[in-house]
C-alpha cells in the first residue's frame, strides 16, 4: 500500500511538471496570424521593433541609450493599439526614460483637479518658506 501511494505521488509530480507551462495556440478558440513584423538592433544599443496581427493588434517601439554619468539610461518611445471587446479602438502611446514610464491615451483616467483651497495653501507655502524654520529641530 505504501509503495502504491509513493508511485501515485511520483506520477502526480511528473504530470504536474509536464503541464507546468501549458501552450494553447487556440487562444479564445481562434488562431491569429502575424501579418507584419520587423525588428532592428544596432551595435550602439538602439533598437526598434513592430508587428501587426490579424486581429488588429499593432505594436511599435524604439529605444536609444542615453549616457549620463554614472549610469546608462534607455530612452524608449512606443505605442500599441487594439480594439476593446465593446468595439472601442484603444491607442496607447508611451515614453520611458529617466523620468519614468509615462503613458497617454484617450481611454486612460485623468486625476481630478486640485481644489482651490489646496492650491492657495501650496502657493502660500512656496511664498513663505521662512515659516517652516520655526518648526525645524536639529
Amino acid at each position: 500500500m505504501k509503495s502504491f501511494i509513493v508511485l501515485v505521488g511520483f506520477l502526480t509530480m511528473g504530470y504536474a511538471q509536464l503541464n507546468r507551462y501549458p501552450y494553447n495556440p487556440d487562444y479564445y478558440g481562434r488562431r491569429f496570424a502575424i501579418l507584419r513584423q520587423s525588428q532592428d538592433s544596432s551595435p550602439d544599443g538602439s533598437y526598434s521593433y513592430s508587428y501587426d496581427t490579424e486581429n488588429g493588434i499593432s505594436v511599435a517601439e524604439q529605444g536609444v541609450p542615453k549616457y549620463s554619468p554614472p549610469n546608462q539610461i534607455e530612452s524608449v518611445r512606443g505605442q500599441f493599439s487594439y480594439t476593446a471587446p465593446d468595439g472601442t479602438p484603444i491607442l496607447v502611446t508611451y515614453t520611458a526614460d529617466e523620468n519614468g514610464f509615462q503613458a497617454s491615451g484617450a481611454h486612460l483616467p485623468t486625476p481630478p483637479p486640485i481644489p482651490v483651497a489646496i492650491q492657495r495653501a501650496l502657493a502660500h507655502n512656496a511664498a513663505h518658506p521662512e515659516e517652516d524654520e520655526l518648526y525645524r529641530r536639529y
